[in-house]
């Protein structure tokens, strides 16, 4: 709660519009509506309007400030489904499928982030990752010097003894499930930017393992020391100040003087506020079991490496976890440039300089 209330007073200074392509489900018109109540921006709901506009009434949610987009018969959709056929014409789309896909919201609404007609997007309430990330992948793309896109999970625990004043970053919780050691070092960059941005001090990562500084013997471990070493490069050769330290357990990170007990020299001075996962499968699954069983808050993944801002939230969330990863989104947006340098200069299928 914490941590989203600062987002939410850094927003109100810098509203920014985000695009919520999921405006028939409850859930997220309460979140845009809460969006807009809170004086962050200008909420862009997709959807039928009659379909919208029942919804509200049935839930008692005012409409006041929302802008309703219906894909199907906006007059944006010829000139999207042009733009999205050359895209994709190399790989055999035809006109008449590229204007079925902008019809679909996902597609519509990155079509606008990419087209500068939206800041921020947030899906998945109702998708699956993929129908959320495929679209983004095909029309947004990654950021100028980024090869990997992955998910970040921030999650707020009640005991502030962890994390910074009790904020996790949590990656990857989404979109690769083996990386390789440069995708890996990658995923470290990429958080441990937002982490500086977003909290305004020096990341602590770590790079998890069932071994702490070679206590086991694995492919895995052997993968994440190698990850550790290039992210520190990364880093130096990108002027991130941070705090970088694998491959270590756990209880390693969070607890550092138990850390040190296994590891004297350890690099972090305290608990491990970006905690990187060596697989797919821990990241979701230690993201959940935190959320559900720890009962902390949890907002994203947030998509990072992204050429444009954007979040995939988990099926079945509810309005606040909504609200707090457009919150995240659009802070991203804000600066941008910043996080990663010549984003969201160009638009799709335009060369860069």
């Amino acid at each position: 709660m914490r941590f989203i209330a600062g987002l939410i007073e850094k927003l109100q200074r810098h509203p920014k519009r985000i695009v919520f392509p999921e405006g028939t489900e409850p859930a997220v018109l309460q979140a845009a509506r809460q969006f807009y109540a809170l004086r962050l921006g200008a909420p862009i709901v997709l959807g039928p309007r009659n379909c919208v506009e029942e919804l509200a009434l049935e839930h008692a949610i005012s409409l006041e400030g929302i802008r309703i987009l219906d894909p199907a018969r906006s007059e944006e959709l010829e000139g999207f489904a042009i733009r999205y056929n050359r895209l994709r014409r190399a790989q055999g789309l035809e006109e008449v499928e590229a204007r079925e896909a902008l019809m679909q919201p996902n597609y519509f609404a990155a079509m606008m982030l990419a087209m500068h007609q939206a800041d921020g997007m947030v899906s998945g309430a109702t998708y699956t990752i993929a129908s959320v990330t495929r679209p983004l992948f095909q029309i947004v793309g990654p950021a100028p010097g980024t090869r990997t896109v992955a998910g970040c999970v921030v999650v707020e625990l009640e005991d502030s003894r962890f994390g910074e004043q009790g904020v996790l970053f949590l990656a990857d919780c989404a979109v690769v499930p083996t990386p390789t050691v440069e995708e890996l070092a990658e995923i470290v960059v990429s958080t441990a930017r937002m982490a500086r941005h977003l909290l305004g001090v020096k990341p602590r990562v770590a790079l998890l393992s069932f071994s702490t500084k070679g206590s086991a013997q694995h492919e895995s471990v052997g993968r994440v020391q190698a990850a550790t070493a290039l992210a520190r490069q990364k880093t130096r050769e990108q002027n991130l100040e941070a705090y970088i330290e694998g491959e270590l357990q756990i209880d390693a990170a969070l607890m550092p003087e138990l850390g040190r007990r296994k590891c004297p020299e350890l690099a972090l001075p305290a608990s491990a506020n970006v905690l990187i996962f060596p697989e797919l499968n821990s990241g979701q699954i230690a993201a959940r079991l935190l959320h559900y069983v720890a009962r902390a808050e949890a907002y994203g993944p947030v998509l990072l490496g992204l050429d444009r801002p954007a979040a995939n939230v988990p099926r079945g969330s509810e309005a606040w976890d909504i609200l707090g990863a457009a919150a995240i989104v659009g802070v991203q947006s804000i600066h941008l440039p910043l996080l990663y340098p010549g984003a969201g200069q160009c638009l799709p299928g335009e060369a860069r300089s």
